[in-house]
């Protein structure tokens, strides 16, 4: 191919990439499904590399960096980024708006004009979802975007650019006609409720620490020096506020932000602009009473006078703008006492504190225990056991301690003295990486992590080894009749008659069931090893590309990162597990024991599922969302977490979400849980 043709090509892909880009993340309205979007992207790529002088920065290519950042440098914004006054009630707020209004009487008297009867009758006011997020500044210089940054102080932040371009939300150049010189475009990195809910879920099954709550896991991810990482945490972002700008002026904020959505940016939908304070209040209540049906956190709304003139005329104090303020929801919070701080250890060794608290209700759940996270965050709280604090359950997700009420202590606190030493095999506790803050057990012997990892092994989603649970699990490892996984290969039934769980029948029908499990898919069994970072969809792409132990054990760290969705993190600890020689005598006990260690030929089992692709939405009754999306694999099918003209089926269970609308809207087939189990029979 000439380069004449090539530079063609290319600005043809690059512009349908950035259309369905927008059509996606901008409008929620994808017109291709995420498969023929890939092979958009791996042509583009293709391209690129034979053409590496057409590359340009606003390529969709140019998203991720491939290098990992050694620090963030500090970006001066352009224009101070203040932060908002709060109002804790609807008397509060109209006594602000009261303010306004008498702030903006004062100005007109002073120039002669007529005084507004009533304070805050002409007024404007632009009404915004608090979404609890990160703050972000992202600037662009003649449409295209040259850099993103934190917050920070106020007048510098973090350059963050690298991970801000792996936000498929946040267009690397503006589209909509003409675009100015220079504009700062302000708004909130996110995560998503059910995003955030995934990498809990998975970073606790690998036995990673959890996120507190989703703004720390979105902060967290925008901060990684690895942008690779960042990718996949699906962080999105949505414009709020207008910064320094050159080459065009607006004259209100409801205009500056009409005209973000012509630009590419995403915009809440859910903003309105209320004519007076009376529809502001009614805003307010309606979010307080239906926030929970959001897919993303809320803390409460922000309301903004809508007039730029009239902001500059109320101007601001040293850190707030007196245009503004945030009305803040009241949290479901509760009192509580510490009775003691107990450490748990991971099945990958990670170190949890966690609070044993006198049970207390709060929002409709009885709370006993609460995580700590980490010995950080107990410096941090100032936390003592004996301490009253309060508990929070913000957005219904995992409760926290946000406080100690320290003017109730009467002196017997104590303070909490970190471990050394693993309380489960006294091993001396470390952190692998200086900038971490988790300490892990580095001991895999070590009976707490054999005991959750083995559960884990024998749970549903890896081997499926029916009577295998917590208590059967922890009486065979302190009988000293496991010491690794391929040792329940090798149980004998006297063996489990001589535990006090086991009489004839239930010995039995155990032993029955770890046979069965010998004949599971080989991606179970890679899922079932615990492999850090390795949750079931990455194993299930290791088990199709390598399809035995062998060539997966043989890989090298470099073979691993060239494989589509596995990356260097995966990569690292795949090939570092499989380097230690505790694993390579488990993997020989393994194939000696006759557990399957190849993957089964795609070819050998014809559904009417192949090459089709399926969604899944709401909640399915006899399957979990993973299970089934694991079956649909195995029978052929390809698995997309979104809906588009391009897919076959979308499978409803109870509740199902927006999926199911847009589903409807583009005429693509729904079908029943039932209906979905006749598809992956073989035929």
């Amino acid at each position: 191919m000439e380069i004449a043709q090539a530079k063609i090509e290319i600005e043809r892909l690059r512009r349908e990439i950035r259309r369905h880009d927008y059509n996606y993340y901008a409008l929620s309205q994808p017109e291709i499904a995420d498969k023929e979007y890939d092979g958009l992207i791996r042509r583009l790529k293709e391209l690129e590399s034979v053409f590496p002088g057409l590359v340009s920065p606003d390529s969709p290519t140019q998203r991720l960096s491939p290098v990992i950042q050694e620090g963030f440098k500090v970006i001066r914004h352009r224009q101070k980024m203040l932060s908002l006054d709060n109002v804790y009630s609807l008397e509060e707020l109209k006594e602000w708006g009261q303010r306004v209004g008498k702030g903006l009487a004062g100005q007109r008297a002073a120039v002669g004009l007529p005084i507004a009867q009533a304070a805050g009758q002409e007024v404007e006011y632009v009404v915004e979802l608090k979404i609890d997020g990160l703050s972000a500044n992202l600037t662009y210089e003649n449409g295209l975007l040259v850099s993103g940054a934190t917050r920070g102080d106020g007048e510098n932040g973090e350059d963050v650019t690298a991970n801000i371009k792996t936000i498929r939300s946040i267009p690397l150049r503006l589209t909509g006609g003409k675009t100015p010189e220079l504009i700062e475009i302000r708004g909130e990195v996110y995560l998503g409720l059910k995003d955030f809910q995934a990498i809990n879920k998975e970073r606790k099954e690998e036995g990673e620490a959890i996120f507190a709550n989703p703004r720390n896991a979105a902060s967290g991810s925008l901060k990684l020096l690895d942008p690779a990482i960042t990718a996949k945490r699906n962080l999105n972002f949505l414009a709020h506020s207008l910064g320094e700008v050159r080459g065009m002026s607006f004259s209100s904020h409801w205009e500056a932000l009409r005209k973000f959505k012509e630009y590419g940016i995403r915009v809440n939908p859910e903003n309105r602009l209320c004519r007076n304070l009376d529809e502001v209040f009614d805003f307010c209540a309606s979010w307080q009473k239906n926030r929970l049906r959001l897919n993303y956190e809320i803390d409460g709304v922000v309301i903004k006078v809508n007039s730029l003139e009239q902001q500059e005329i109320l101007g601001q104090t040293l850190k707030s703008p007196r245009w503004a303020t945030a009305y803040k929801f009241p949290a479901h919070q509760v009192t509580t006492r510490i009775k003691d701080i107990i450490i748990s250890v991971g099945r990958t060794g990670v170190i949890t504190p966690v609070a044993d608290l006198e049970p207390v209700e709060c929002a409709g759940v009885t709370i006993s225990r609460a995580t700590l996270h980490n010995f950080d965050e107990i410096k941090r709280l100032k936390i003592k056991i004996g301490d009253r604090v309060v508990l929070e359950r913000a957005g219904e997700v995992i409760p926290k301690i946000v406080k100690v009420v320290e003017s109730s202590r009467g002196g017997k606190e104590k303070y909490f003295q970190p471990p050394h030493n693993c309380p489960a095999c006294n091993a001396h506790i470390v952190k692998e990486k200086e900038e971490e803050v988790a300490f892990r057990c580095p001991n895999p012997s070590c009976p707490a992590q054999l005991e959750k990892g083995l559960t884990h092994f024998a749970s549903r989603l890896c081997m499926d080894i029916e009577g295998m649970g917590e208590a059967v699990v922890r009486q065979l490892i302190e009988k000293g009749l496991v010491k690794d996984f391929s040792d329940i290969y090798y149980l004998k039934k006297e063996q489990l008659l001589g535990l006090e769980l086991f009489k004839d029948k239930k010995a039995g029908n155990l032993l029955l069931a770890i046979e069965k499990s010998k004949q599971r898919e080989f991606s179970r069994l890679i899922y079932g090893l615990g492999i850090r970072n390795v949750g079931e969809k990455a194993s299930y792409v290791l088990a199709q590309r390598f399809k035995n132990i062998d060539n997966l054990t043989r890989a090298k760290k470099e073979d691993l990162e060239g494989i589509y969705e596995i990356g260097t993190v995966i990569s690292a600890s795949v090939a570092d597990f499989f380097k230690q020689e505790t694993v390579k005598r488990l993997i020989h006990r393994l194939k000696q024991s006759g557990v399957n260690i190849e993957q089964e030929l795609s070819e050998s089992k014809r559904t009417l599922l192949i090459g089709k692709t399926v969604v899944f939405t709401g909640e399915l009754e006899s399957l979990s969302r993973p299970e089934a999306q694991r079956l649909a694999r195995q029978a052929g099918g390809n698995v997309s977490s979104s809906v588009s003209k391009k897919t076959d089926f979308v499978v409803r269970g109870n509740s199902p979400g927006s999926k199911y609308d847009t589903a409807r809207e583009l005429g693509v087939k729904i079908i029943t849980e039932s209906e979905f189990s006749r598809l992956i029979i073989p035929l």
